[in-house]
């Protein structure tokens, strides 16, 4: 796989994701709408370490920045 997600996308995901987690664990957010929140906030964290996003190769979006040789 080819990073295609760069720094600041990795943080902002990581800094959602963990609000979303913070929401879902103190019941602000509860139900079937805090499953699907869980279940975006496992998928923001896990594309966020890997720097790879599978969407953003279907869309042909990269904002990994490329070295200039």
């Amino acid at each position: 796989m080819k990073k295609n997600m760069g720094g600041t996308d990795r943080i902002i995901r990581i800094v959602v994701a963990l609000i979303a987690l913070v929401l879902f664990f103190t019941n602000t957010i509860s139900g079937t709408l805090g499953i699907v929140v869980l279940a975006l906030s496992g998928i923001f964290l896990l594309t966020s370490f890997m720097s790879f996003c599978p969407l953003y190769t279907i869309v042909g979006i990269s904002t990994c920045s490329i070295p200039k040789k």
